[in-house]
C-alpha cells in the first residue's frame, strides 16, 4: 500500500472538512495517489455547522466582493448537479424595510445576482405582494412588500461524507479519528514524512511528496506545531450559532431577514418539521468546541419574531449548534465584513516538497477551491490529469436526467418505492435523500420494515446505522444522530439514550 509501505504518496491531505475531502477527491481523480486524515469524526466541526446553504452570498454584494459571488453564484448548479439527492433549489423571500436598505439598492442587488453567472436556470428574482403572495405565508402582515430569488440548499456534512467515499473509490486512503502529530521534511527536503496517532494509540507512518493543510480553525496552529512551516497568514475565527425550532411556516420558500445591525438572518424549512434560524457572527480567540449562548438564542429569537407571524421565544428552541468559520484574516474589524473568499498558499522552498494551506473559504465553492488547490501545485506534478468534477456527479449522485433537479430527486424516490413496496413511501424518501443511488445496497436485502431490524424511533433503523458504521465511518452515537443522519432531533431523550447504548455494546463486534 502506498505511504505505508515505504512508497510514497503523492499527496497527504490533513483535515477531514469539505475543503479537505474536496481537494483528496478530486486529486485522487486526477490520478494521484492519496492520502487524508481526521484527528476527529469528518465534518464534525465547521462543516456541519454551517447554515447549509449553496448560494452566492447576496450581502457581500455590500463588500464588492464580485469575484467571489459570481464564483459561488456559478457553482450552485454544478453543486446541485453533483449530488442532487443532498441538495435542492430554495427560493428566498426578503421582505423590504425601507429603513434598512432602500428599495433602489435591493433591486439593483438582486440584478446582479441574477446576472453575475449567465448561465444561470434557476428562475430568476422578483417582486411580490406580501400580503397576497404565497411567499408572504409566515410572516406577520406589517410587510406589503419583498423580493424572491433562488439559491440552494445541501446536507453539509453528507456531501463532506460522500467527497470521500468518491475518494475512497478512487483509490485514496482515508484515515478517520487518525491525528497527525508531526509532519516533516525529509533530510534532503524531496518528501514529507507524517506520523499518525490512530485511535488505539498506535502510531503511523507515512510518506508524501506533497502535504495539504485543510485544518480549518487550525490552519495556523497546524503550520507552527506539526510542521513547523511559518507564514505571516492568519484567520479570523468568528462562531456562528443556529438554532431549530418546531416548523414556523408552510410552503418550501425560505427567508431573508434584515435586522438594524445591518446584519441578516435566514429562516428555512429543515428537517421535515423544522425551521432553521441562523446566523451569528462573533469573533473567538480558540478553536475549542463552540457553544450556542443564551444570548445568541435570544437575539436570533428577536429578528426572527420581528418577522414571523409565529413569535419565536427561547423555550421553543429543540436544538442548537455552533461552528468557527476560520475566515482569512483581511484586517476588517467587523466579523460581518471579514472576506469570505479563500487564500491558498504554498510553501516550497528552493524545490523542496510543497505544502499548500487553505485559508477560509466557504461550503458553496469548495469544488473550485479545489480546483485552484490543485492547480498551484500542478507544477510540482507534471504527470497530473485534468480537471474533472465539474462534469460528474460525486458517488450516490448519478440520477437521472430530469427537466428540473427536483423532478430528478421526485422520480428517483418514486422508482426507489417502486423496487421496495413493501416499505412505507415516506421511508424511503427519506432514505434516498441521505443516501441516493446507494440506496440499493443498504435495501439490498430489505423487503420489509422487519428486515430493517430494530427501529430507534423516527426514521433510524438498525439496518442503515449498520450501513453508516460499515460504509461511513460512523463510530460514535453522535456521528449517526447529528451528522449522517439528523434523527437526534426527532427522537425522545431515552430513545438517544438506548442507541447511544445499543451503538456502545455494538462497536466491539462491528
Amino acid at each position: 500500500m502506498n505511504g505505508t509501505e515505504g512508497r510514497p504518496l503523492d499527496l497527504f491531505v490533513v483535515g477531514g472538512g469539505i475543503n479537505g475531502a474536496g481537494i483528496a477527491c478530486d486529486a485522487a481523480g486526477r490520478s494521484l495517489t492519496v492520502g487524508l486524515c481526521e484527528m476527529n469524526d469528518f465534518a464534525s466541526a465547521t462543516s456541519s455547522a454551517s447554515t447549509k446553504l449553496i448560494h452566492g452570498g447576496l450581502r457581500y454584494l455590500e463588500q464588492y466582493e464580485f469575484r467571489l459571488v459570481r464564483e459561488a453564484l456559478m457553482e450552485r448548479e454544478v453543486l446541485l448537479a453533483k449530488a442532487p439527492h443532498l441538495s435542492r433549489p430554495l427560493r428566498f423571500v426578503l421582505p423590504h424595510e425601507p429603513h434598512l436598505r432602500p428599495r433602489w439598492m435591493l433591486r439593483i442587488g438582486l440584478f446582479l445576482y441574477d446576472h453575475l453567472d449567465w448561465h444561470m436556470t434557476l428562475p430568476k428574482s422578483q417582486a411580490v405582494d406580501l400580503l397576497r403572495s404565497k411567499y408572504g405565508v409566515g410572516l406577520n402582515g406589517t410587510f406589503k412588500n419583498g423580493f424572491v430569488y433562488s439559491d440552494g440548499w445541501v446536507d453539509d456534512a453528507r456531501l463532506v461524507i460522500v467527497n470521500l467515499k468518491s475518494a475512497r473509490n478512487l483509490g485514496a486512503l482515508i484515515f478517520a479519528r487518525h491525528r497527525c502529530v508531526s509532519a516533516r521534511r525529509s533530510a534532503d527536503g524531496k518528501l514529507w514524512e507524517i506520523e499518525l496517532l490512530a485511535p488505539g494509540g498506535e502510531r503511523l507512518r507515512l510518506k508524501a511528496r506533497g502535504l495539504v493543510n485543510a485544518a480549518g480553525p487550525w490552519v495556523k496552529h497546524f503550520l507552527d506545531e506539526q510542521t513547523e512551516v511559518r507564514t505571516p497568514k492568519r484567520v479570523r475565527l468568528v462562531k456562528g450559532s443556529h438554532i431549530i425550532v418546531p416548523r414556523l411556516h408552510e410552503g418550501e420558500h425560505a427567508f431573508i431577514l434584515q435586522n438594524k445591525d445591518h446584519r441578516i438572518v435566514f429562516v428555512i424549512p429543515y428537517e421535515r418539521n423544522y425551521s432553521l434560524i441562523g446566523t451569528t457572527d462573533i469573533t473567538v480567540e480558540a478553536s475549542e468546541k463552540p457553544v450556542c449562548t443564551p444570548e445568541e438564542i435570544a437575539y436570533l429569537c428577536e429578528i426572527a419574531s420581528h418577522y414571523m407571524k409565529k413569535p419565536v421565544l427561547p423555550a421553543d428552541v429543540v436544538w442548537t449548534y455552533s461552528g468557527v468559520r476560520p475566515l482569512f484574516d483581511d484586517g476588517d474589524d467587523n466579523p460581518s465584513a471579514v472576506t469570505r473568499d479563500y487564500h491558498l498558499e504554498v510553501d516550497a522552498p528552493e524545490g523542496a516538497a510543497p505544502v499548500l494551506s487553505v485559508f477560509g473559504g466557504k461550503i458553496t465553492t469548495y469544488r473550485r477551491l479545489a480546483e485552484h488547490a490543485l492547480e498551484d501545485l500542478r507544477k510540482f506534478y507534471p504527470r497530473m490529469g485534468a480537471a474533472w468534477t465539474a462534469e460528474r456527479p460525486l458517488v450516490d449522485g448519478e440520477l437521472a436526467d430530469a427537466p428540473s433537479f427536483d423532478e430528478a430527486f421526485d422520480r428517483f424516490a418514486k422508482g426507489a418505492s417502486a423496487v421496495k413496496p413493501g416499505l412505507p413511501a415516506d421511508l424511503i424518501r427519506v432514505l434516498a435523500r441521505r443516501h441516493g443511488t446507494g440506496i440499493d445496497d443498504l435495501l439490498e436485502d430489505v423487503k420489509t420494515p422487519a428486515d430493517l431490524g430494530r427501529h430507534f424511533g423516527g426514521h433510524l433503523y438498525e439496518a442503515e446505522v449498520r450501513y453508516l458504521m460499515r460504509e461511513e465511518w460512523a463510530v460514535e452515537p453522535d456521528d449517526v444522530l447529528w451528522r449522517r443522519t439528523k434523527e437526534g432531533l426527532v427522537l425522545t431523550a431515552d430513545q438517544r439514550a438506548a442507541f447511544a447504548q445499543w451503538m456502545r455494546e455494538l462497536r466491539p463486534n462491528a
